[in-house]
């Protein structure tokens, strides 16, 4: 069956899902939770990232014109901000001195993006779609995360087709690796998510 929200609910609850799995590493208590929920949480922005490049901004491009063409410039910027720090930090441990701060800048760009993204693209899209639009739209957008990229990969192309292929490229290696990645437990992930 068809998810029937809006491409505006289905990017805010990504939205709220990580910020959830941000406030999960804040808390964990032990470094093994930290790691788990640090993977969590780039598994979850990375897809989320690319996921709207590949989706929600050709429509914005499409059906706003040349304003959606300079609202989706600004989110690249923004997002790319993000890629990189989440490129950095992917990799770094949570017990390293300068994990801390690059998490705080990293939420900090992140928290941005999003209100841009609540204030202005999404109201202004919404607007131009009908709820069947915006509802095939939001099953796009989900239907994309399942077959992107993992990680973060700031040197990628991030506008479509280039991005399409790289994603292509980097997936498969994200998503074995993967397997070797500590990650909390599935009824952990889903408690947070209701």
């Amino acid at each position: 069956m068809a998810d029937t929200r809006t491409i505006s609910e289905a990017i805010g609850n990504d939205h709220k899902n990580i910020d959830s799995f941000a406030d999960q590493i804040k808390t964990a208590s032990s470094l093994q939770e930290k790691i788990e929920w640090k993977n969590q949480f780039t598994w979850a922005l990375a897809r989320h990232a690319v996921s709207e490049e590949l989706t929600m901004y050709p429509a914005m491009e499409k059906h706003m014109g040349q304003e959606g063409t300079e609202l989706t410039n600004v989110d690249r910027e923004q997002h790319q901000a993000v890629k990189e720090d989440l490129y950095k930090l992917q990799s770094m441990s949570p017990d390293d001195s300068h994990f801390s701060a690059l998490f705080e800048q990293l939420l900090k760009d992140l928290h941005h993006h999003i209100e841009h993204e609540a204030n202005e693209d999404m109201p202004r899209l919404e607007k131009l779609l009908s709820r069947e639009e915006s509802q095939e739209l939001a099953n796009q957008f989900e239907r994309t995360k399942m077959i992107l990229p993992t990680r973060s990969h700031p040197s990628a192309p991030n506008k479509p087709y280039f991005e399409n292929f790289a994603a292509m490229l980097a997936a498969p290696i994200d998503k074995f690796a993967d397997l070797m990645r500590s990650f909390p437990p599935e009824s952990k992930v889903q408690e947070l998510r209701n």
